[in-house]
């Protein structure tokens, strides 16, 4: 079978390799939808993302959707030829926090395409079952492949409680920045800000349903919201790992409101106002990939709920993908696919 490996910064080789055999717990896919991430464009560019190193070659992928082509002894709820959404993270299922429910937070889970671990550019993955999630009939293997970024949302919404009648601000309008909208209006919404410097990004978050859309580098974003809603936001959901944009959301967020942050900054230390916060009394949360989120996901879709299509930029073959993560890279690329 054909695997892309990222093999240095800047560097993929298409190679051969065998077909992996699943274990009694897997099922092997054929893959044939894979997203690509921004994580996976980090690594490409910069061979690490904070103390996770690629030290030997690694194929990436972790956004991934195909069908059944074989099944292990002990799997009988899939079948060959089921059409599946996988979810790239496994855990250990024995620690606290596994059993608490909270395996996103388990110190030993195993990531799709984060070194060592490798991920979905290649033909055939083989991978748990428990993990792997049939797709209805009306939900494409593009949108099941898009089910990650769309869990990211879903969680994020969770952690902040979003609900009817809320206001929401997000900063950033990248695909998980637009995601998330489309769960905020899903779960009843009632405004959506949405904040990014590139106009591209601001003007397909207007056309997606954004209430309203902010260069933050050109107004001021907490003043943009009391105007446009006479308060500040109930919740903030921070998704772009800007510096600036973290440190805006303590003056964004309304008193007594909930600022979720979700983007990696670049840098660990960014500094926000303590006194505003105990004066606020705000609730900052971190939001952590997701967990128990692919059924609601799928299910969002299933009713037409989101669309996660809709900002697909374009998509290129297994072989083009240093050319695809050349183009993912272009700020102005919202979410780029390799189609199999």
């Amino acid at each position: 079978m054909q695997v892309a490996v990222l093999t240095e910064p800047g560097e993929f080789a298409v190679e051969e390799r065998d077909e992996p055999t699943p274990a009694a717990d897997e099922v092997l896919i054929r893959m044939r939808e894979v997203g690509i991430c921004g994580s996976d464009v980090h690594y490409y560019e910069h061979g690490h993302i904070g103390d996770k190193v690629v030290e030997e070659p690694l194929v990436l992928g972790h956004e991934s959707a195909g069908e059944v082509e074989a099944v292990g002894d002990a799997v009988d709820d899939l079948e060959a030829g089921d059409r599946i959404a996988i979810e790239p993270g496994v855990p250990c299922r024995r620690c606290a926090h596994c059993k608490r429910g909270e395996y996103h937070l388990c110190p030993d889970v195993t990531f799709m395409g984060t070194p060592p671990i490798d991920g979905a550019f290649a033909e055939y993955v083989a991978w748990p079952a428990d993990f792997a999630y049939e797709l209805p009939e009306t939900v494409s293997l593009r949108e099941g492949a898009l089910c990650e970024p769309l869990s990211v949302g879903v969680h994020a919404c969770r952690r902040g409680d979003v609900g009817p009648g809320d206001t929401v601000c997000i900063t950033g309008a990248g695909p998980i920045g637009l995601v998330m909208m489309e769960v905020a209006r899903a779960v009843g919404a009632s405004d959506v800000v949405v904040a990014d410097p590139v106009a591209k990004k601001r003007e397909l978050a207007r056309e997606r349903g954004a209430d309203l859309a902010v260069d933050p580098t050109e107004s001021d974003l907490a003043a943009a919201v009391r105007e446009h809603s006479g308060d500040g936001a109930d919740v903030v959901i921070e998704a772009s790992g800007a510096k600036p944009a973290i440190a805006s959301t303590v003056d964004v967020a309304r008193r007594g409101g909930t600022v979720v942050l979700v983007g990696l900054a670049a840098e660990a230390d960014v500094p926000l106002d303590v006194l505003d916060l105990i004066d606020s009394e705000l609730d900052v949360l971190g939001s952590y990939r997701y967990a128990n989120t692919y059924p609601a996901a799928i299910e969002l879709l299933a009713d037409d709920a989101v669309d996660v299509e809709g900002f697909v930029d374009f998509e290129s073959p297994l072989g083009d993908v240093r050319e695809a993560f050349e183009r993912a890279s272009d700020p102005e690329t919202v979410k780029g696919m390799i189609t199999l």
